[in-house]
């Protein structure tokens, strides 16, 4: 399967949102979109695409998030593009390689699987198609929410040289990947995957992967959406003890962050045990999640290292982490329109005093429970701190700085500039954002 994908993804040209993601030599779109394992061929590109490399979404997603509310420091200011997300407002330019990046393998994630969803429904075999409907959607929504988490406007739909694409809010284009998770939601239950689909997919995609992940993913695309009964409702049907949704990789596809920041010690290390956050919200030096996190260098400095999910090259990197779904909870009950200031304190909790062995991916705090303010303000602030230290190195920190009302001198920068490659060819893009 590897070598079939490697086929069909490798020499796309990158350009704009004209979506001209073409490759003279690979296998025409007549094999890869009309056959059952030719689909299935591109469906697992699309976890390549999405976490393989400097290039991917997980690397710049994760290097933009927390070059820009201080998780992370600099270790090598010839790093230019890096440099420049350090440095922050005016210098991240329209010509910044993370920024290109983000912007092109995003949108590349939704070109491809647009054409898996529509090779699929043509499939007479409802069971294997229900299978490639998800697993491309999966991949879809997150790629949507990078790009709505990042810069203020995004494609509306993937567009063509004689109709570039048009833009769309980014809260609309949360309600999109919401909208696409539930379309999938609806396939599974209709038809469930076949084993023969099962069959052509990692061995971590599951049934439960299918349940959970679409839930997880609607729950978080919901809440950065304001839906926050939609938000909760998805946030409940998730296995808190499941443990299986996660982005594999191997001695060939090795995990980004590790390969290129963890074993140089070259890019960027994490700040340090406060991770980036300001005194008042700083961690708990008790709290277990920053061993987890974080290792020590006696020797060599900086003295704190990255490590959590990038501490070996083979090292897995979850889709969501379970405690994701309590903070989400903990949200929608502040901030719904009747506030349930004891059942978010309740969720909170739940995170805070879990042991690392009670956690399926072994991420815990093990502290007291919350002894502070018990009003809306108050459990915002700490909603913010407890999902910067549960969700650390995730790339969701800047959504969360924002969303949550953290003062704009915590970040560097609060939305990208749109790409060049994407404003010399697109008519539609809008003005960039001030900073």
């Amino acid at each position: 399967m590897k070598k079939i994908l490697l086929i069909i993804l490798s020499g796309v040209s990158l350009v704009a949102c004209k979506q001209d993601f073409t490759n003279p030599g690979a296998i025409g779109d007549t094999d890869a979109f009309s056959t059952p394992r030719g689909l299935a061929g591109v469906a697992v590109g699309l976890q390549n695409v999405y976490s393989n490399g400097r290039l991917s979404p997980v690397y710049n997603g994760i290097t933009a998030a927390g070059a820009l509310t201080n998780e992370f420091r600099l270790m090598n200011a010839g790093n230019t593009d890096e440099l420049q997300l350090f440095t922050g407002g005016a210098v991240v330019d329209n010509l910044n390689g993370i920024v290109g990046n983000m912007w092109t393998w995003n949108n590349k994630i939704i070109y491809d699987a647009d054409n898996v969803i529509a090779g699929a429904n043509k499939l007479g075999d409802k069971a294997y198609a229900s299978g490639l409907l998800a697993y491309a959607s999966i991949f879809k929504a997150m790629a949507i929410g990078n790009l709505a988490m990042f810069f203020e406007q995004i494609p509306a739909a993937p567009g063509t040289q004689a109709a570039p694409a048009a833009f769309q809010s980014r809260a609309d284009g949360f309600r999109r990947a919401v909208t696409t998770l539930r379309a999938a939601q609806t396939a599974v239950g209709a038809n469930p995957p076949s084993a023969a689909f099962f069959a052509n997919v990692p061995t971590s995609v599951t049934p439960a992967f299918f349940n959970n992940t679409i839930n997880a993913l609607i729950a978080r695309y919901s809440l950065f959406a304001g839906d926050y009964a939609g938000a909760l409702t998805a946030a409940n049907a998730v296995d808190l003890n499941y443990g299986g949704a996660i982005l594999g990789y191997d001695a060939i596809v090795t995990n980004p962050i590790f390969t290129t920041a963890t074993a140089t010690n070259n890019v960027f290390q994490i700040l340090d045990s406060t991770l980036g956050l300001p005194t008042a919200l700083a961690p708990d030096l008790n709290d277990q999640r920053i061993a987890f996190y974080t290792a020590i260098n006696p020797t060599i400095q900086p003295r704190y290292r990255i490590k959590g999910f990038f501490s070996t090259a083979t090292q897995a990197i979850p889709v969501y982490l379970p405690d994701e779904m309590r903070l989400i909870k903990a949200e929608c009950y502040v901030k719904q329109a009747a506030p349930n200031l004891t059942a978010a304190v309740t969720e909170i909790n739940a995170v805070r005093t879990q042991l690392p062995s009670a956690d399926p991916f072994g991420v815990g705090g093990g502290l007291t429970a919350y002894s502070g303010t018990v009003s809306a303000a108050a459990l915002t602030d700490e909603i913010y701190r407890q999902r910067c230290i549960e969700l650390c190195m995730s790339g969701m920190r800047l959504e969360d700085n924002r969303r949550l009302g953290r003062p704009v001198s915590e970040r560097k920068r609060t939305f990208f500039p749109y790409p060049s490659r994407e404003r010399d060819n697109n008519p539609n893009t809008p003005a960039d954002p001030a900073n």
